[in-house]
């Protein structure tokens, strides 16, 4: 049985509640090491094979970040997605304008294959979304200048997946560089891997759970194979057909290497003036795009960068000046060797220090700053092995003006910097 309550003992109990310190979790305050969901970024994740699924590991592990959706064009994908991060089925999607359509999201990844990275970035910055997106930028130079173009236009943050600048050697080397410890930089050699062939693979019935149409996108109509959308090769065959990747390898690799170059020369906000080159190329089969190669680009700074595939030169970025070398690609080397215990005095040039490229994107959505690989930065990234591409492909010279972005009184190099999108997509 229940006590009447007296009308005394009710007020009396009122006010020593309202007097007594209200104690509210720690955690809930973004205290302990934690942040309050209230302060938390929430993230959509476009696309979540394998690079996708490391990236959002990646977030799950920044105390700022919440998982709140994901999508992926293959059923199979963003289920194994949705329970790694413990999502509802509702939380799941097949096409990427309904996670941006969610007001609750306040930023996405993009980690789709190449021909499909502008598209939703630049849906995403019109929406006002913030947007890390894998390299390359994108497939063409076109989509590139749009979207970040559309990044500026919209004040979104933005990250690139050029993460090797988020390691302290490739910083430490860009910044002996930068300070004259290896002379005056006269010549940059990049070994990056080489493509791929295989045969020709007959259409196979587009499996169950796969929305094919959709991954296809604004490419081409092509006749469904898994070697086309699959790892049969150890790698993704997109990377490696000129529908999906224009370049291949060059720049699906490549970005990583000539963005420390770039960085290294201080020219990532530039481009070189001139390409030239030659490559081998699969004669025949599913797979289109170079395989090993060697491409000499100028800068307008005097500086040469020979860009080669692996079979000429070992993996990694090595910058040659009048009085020493030094190497990187995450590791660092260099002659001499007392390079290697150098400081970097306080008054001289210290580049962008960024230990985690997530954590760099978060605190840049929080901060309202540059991140360490902005869009500007990331398409003076990718243009290059771009450009490499298509002079490849026209197999002469090519000069470039990188003020205006077009080639020299060359209209039919021009005509390469963008292609036209299957409807109904368009940039």
């Amino acid at each position: 049985m229940t006590r009447p309550v007296s009308r005394r003992h009710f007020l009396r109990t009122a006010a020593a509640v309202a007097l007594a310190p209200t104690v509210i979790p720690s955690s809930a305050l973004g205290l302990a090491g934690t942040v309050s969901p209230s302060n938390r970024i929430a993230l959509g994740f476009i696309g979540v094979g394998g690079k996708g699924m490391h990236g959002m590991r990646n977030f799950a592990g920044c105390a700022e970040a919440q998982v709140v959706a994901v999508c992926d064009v293959d059923s199979g994908a963003r289920e194994n997605a949705r329970k790694v991060a413990g999502l509802p089925p509702e939380a799941c999607y097949n096409d990427y304008r309904e996670v941006i359509a969610r007001d609750d999201v306040d930023a996405v990844q993009v980690a789709t294959p190449d021909h499909w990275h502008v598209l939703p970035a630049i849906a995403a910055a019109r929406a006002g979304k913030h947007v890390y997106c894998e390299k390359p930028l994108s497939n063409t130079i076109a989509e590139g200048r749009a979207l970040a173009d559309a990044v500026e236009r919209y004040g979104v943050v933005f990250q690139h997946g050029t993460q090797l600048r988020s390691l302290r050697n490739v910083r430490f080397a860009c910044e002996l560089v930068r300070n004259g410890r290896i002379g005056d930089l006269h010549t940059i050699t990049i070994g990056s891997p080489p493509g791929l062939a295989t045969g020709l693979h007959p259409e196979e019935p587009v499996p169950a759970g796969l929305d094919y149409d959709l991954w296809l996108g604004p490419a081409p109509y092509a006749p469904y194979t898994p070697w086309r959308v699959g790892r049969e090769c150890g790698y993704a065959g997109w990377y490696f057909i000129s529908d999906y990747s224009q370049s291949g390898w060059i720049a699906g690799f490549g970005v990583h290497d000539i963005d420390i170059a770039q960085w290294g020369m201080g020219a990532e906000r530039t481009g070189p003036i001139s390409v030239e080159g030659e490559g081998v190329f699969p004669e025949g089969g599913l797979f289109d795009t170079v395989m090993t190669y060697r491409l000499e680009f100028k800068y307008a700074n005097g500086v040469t960068l020979l860009m080669t595939s692996t079979d000429l030169n070992p993996h990694g970025v090595r910058f040659d000046g009048t009085e020493g070398w030094v190497f990187t690609r995450g590791q660092i080397d260099a002659e001499p060797k007392s390079l290697l215990r150098e400081v970097i005095a306080p008054d001289e040039v210290h580049l962008y220090e960024s230990k985690l490229h997530e954590q760099n994107f978060l605190d840049g959505i929080k901060s309202r700053a540059a991140t360490i690989t902005p869009a500007e930065v990331a398409h003076r990234s990718t243009t290059p092995g771009l450009l490499g591409g298509i002079c490849l492909r026209l197999g002469r010279r090519l000069e470039w003006d990188p003020a205006i972005e077009r080639f020299v009184d060359d209209p039919e190099a021009d005509r390469l910097r963008s292609y036209t999108m299957r409807a109904p997509w368009r940039l």
